[in-house]
């Protein structure tokens, strides 16, 4: 390992790889330590304490690094870029032309992220003013439920000319985001916005930790870390485990040369989904809060639902919540996958490319084979990420902490991202005859 880390500074464009995005990380944490103009310093610190809580504003707060709670020119995060991947990508099983994007290789490509792009800008909008207007107008507690302990007004007076310079300002911090992303993709070291998302939840950990160790005894805070290195080390197992289907290719003959006849296989990840599941489980379970706010507080049954939904989908540690979100995590990790990995697809370009699986035959009974297996995989993966995803719910609810840093999101997406960036610098190490990090 040590071999491998001098090795790593020995190689000039790996090394100028590194600073450089190192760098860019450090532009990243300056910018959500700025906030945007006209905002209440008192209530932008009772918004951080409340985004320090698991939940809806812990969620957010996860994935701008902290932004969220500062109400800072990066408060959005990269999230709507994240939702506006998620939207091409499902887009692409319904629309033919994004399908054909995606076969046209790298052209395609282009195309698709331009829209990405533009897309997202279009969430941060609509992000920005929703944001703008909640924490503009006195509706802080009532979106995100009184439990949320969150602050009604953010914005100084007036509202209204102060909200035109703070809706741009946050539109303009996640394009930033995005080109600081693709800066890091381009001249950097692994995918930009995987890094960015990574440097976000980790930078969490040290007052994390920190807290806990003020708040609890010796006992309870070393019971806690060894629980984090358990969850690290099955999540680690658990992102790298395969199941590889075998696949044989015919043999050719062409002229006086023979072709094909080799062996290989199928990876399919057990946990294929990644963290998406959370994150669409996550923005359903905002809905019906969205939904009870614009019904008001009235008496009667807009005061009943409205009621409902501040007990039991607005507080994490209410068991109805946890048990809808694990519900939701599996769901969704089936509906991903489906869209994903598709077994019809696959099975075609089997066939064409002349390979098939042993004692399987091509066409249907491929397809068959390919859709049962992934179904089979997928549950286990699921389920382990589902449970991950409300471990910190559940050592809240028993263990009567604050917080518990290293769980749910943020081991599933540091260890992802961590594994990725390693396979890059070990690929780059092994192309110059050094030793990598991988055996």
């Amino acid at each position: 390992m040590l071999s491998g880390i001098r090795n790593m500074f020995r190689v000039g464009d790996l090394r100028n790889k590194i600073a450089f995005t190192l760098a860019m990380i450090l532009v990243y944490r300056l910018g959500s330590a700025i906030r945007v103009p006209g905002v209440d310093a008192q209530a932008v610190q009772q918004l951080r304490e409340a985004s320090n809580s698991q939940g809806a504003l812990g969620f957010l707060n996860l994935f701008s690094g902290g932004a969220f709670g500062s109400f800072s020119i990066f408060a959005l995060g990269i999230m709507p870029y994240i939702t506006s991947s998620i939207i091409m990508q499902v887009l692409g099983v319904v629309i033919p032309k994004l399908e054909q994007w995606q076969q046209e290789g790298a052209v395609g490509q282009r195309k698709i992220t331009q829209w990405t792009r533009y897309i997202a800008i279009v969430i941060a909008l609509l992000q920005a003013a929703g944001m703008t207007f909640i924490f503009g107008q006195g509706n802080g507690s009532a979106f995100y439920g009184a439990a949320a302990n969150v602050p009604d007004i953010v914005l100084l007076d007036p509202f209204m000319p102060r909200a035109l310079l703070v809706i741009p300002s946050l539109v303009a911090g996640t394009a930033l985001l995005m080109w600081v992303g693709e800066l890091i993709s381009q001249r950097g070291i692994g995918n930009g916005m995987s890094i960015l998302i990574f440097a976000s939840v980790v930078s969490h950990l040290p007052y994390g930790y920190y807290s806990l160790l003020q708040s609890r005894k010796i006992v309870v805070f070393t019971i806690l870390v060894a629980v984090s290195l358990t969850i690290l080390v099955a999540v680690v197992r658990v992102e790298l485990g395969q199941r590889r289907i075998p696949v044989q290719f015919a043999k050719r003959v062409v002229g006086r040369r023979m072709y094909g006849g080799q062996n290989t296989y199928i990876p399919l990840k057990v946990n294929q989904s990644g963290v998406v599941p959370i994150i669409f489980a996550s923005s359903v379970l905002l809905l019906p809060v969205l939904f009870s706010n614009m019904l008001g507080s009235a008496e009667g049954w807009r005061g009943s639902i409205a009621g409902f939904v501040n007990d039991y989908l607005v507080n994490s540690q209410n068991l109805l919540y946890i048990s809808l979100f694990f519900a939701m995590i599996i769901g969704f990790a089936y509906f991903y996958n489906s869209i994903a990995f598709d077994p019809i697809r696959q099975a075609d370009q089997l066939r064409k490319q002349g390979g098939f699986i042993p004692g399987i035959r091509p066409g249907p009974q491929t397809e068959s084979f390919l859709a049962k297996t992934v179904n089979r995989i997928t549950l286990p993966g699921a389920m382990f990420v589902a449970f991950i995803a409300i471990v910190p719910y559940i050592v809240l609810w028993v263990g009567d902490v604050q917080s518990f840093p290293f769980a749910g999101t943020t081991v599933l997406i540091a260890v992802g991202v961590a594994l990725e960036l390693m396979r890059q610098i070990d690929s780059q190490l092994m192309q110059r005859n050094y030793e990598g990090f991988l055996k």
